[in-house]
């Protein structure tokens, strides 16, 4: 017999899981646009929850997949153990990038600036003002007057005094 014989089932149903992801995923990224317009979210902010989304459902796909072929959980268990038991000691390894991790995730989620404001950043050695250009899950980009570019780690932005010296929002259509 084939391969295509002996595993038509699980191919077939791999196939239906995949188109059916593909249209959650279009769905669930349509639905975020709207709803971030709606709220008035940033577009910034809106793609990155799709990302976000989109992760989460990637990780559910597979796992779907391999109960479709029949893998035993017992295996997958002892992988997923051992990558988070790294990670976890990697993370402990490196106190700093574990708080600009979390920094990242408290100013994605407070929002307590955004891009496109200008902030003033009160630090006695060096002060600085400048616009968000990104925010990323470790650091910040900045742009000065001058239009130097300053990256500037997240967990400083929150041990540190910054005032938002404008707030700008822009009425732009999302795109991908």
């Amino acid at each position: 017999m084939s391969f295509f014989q002996d595993y038509y089932t699980e191919i077939i149903t791999t196939i239906v899981l995949l188109v059916s992801v593909m249209v959650i995923r279009f769905t669930v990224s349509k639905f975020v646009k709207r709803y971030a317009k709606h709220a008035e979210i940033s577009e910034h902010r809106a793609v990155l929850i799709s990302k976000y989304i989109n992760i989460a459902i990637t990780i559910l796909t597979i796992a779907g997949v391999f109960i479709i072929w029949g893998v035993k959980t017992n295996d997958i268990y002892k992988v997923l153990t051992a990558i988070i038991t790294l990670v976890g000691v990697a993370f402990f390894a490196q106190w700093s990038i574990l708080s600009n991790i979390t920094s990242g995730v408290i100013l994605f989620f407070s929002f307590p600036f955004r891009i496109g404001d200008t902030i003033r950043i009160h630090d006695k050695d060096f002060p600085l003002e400048a616009e968000i250009d990104d925010i990323k899950a470790f650091h910040t980009y900045l742009r000065t007057k001058e239009g130097e570019l300053v990256t500037y780690p997240n967990n400083l932005l929150l041990q540190k005094g910054v005032s938002i010296v404008n707030i700008q929002k822009e009425e732009r259509e999302f795109t991908d």
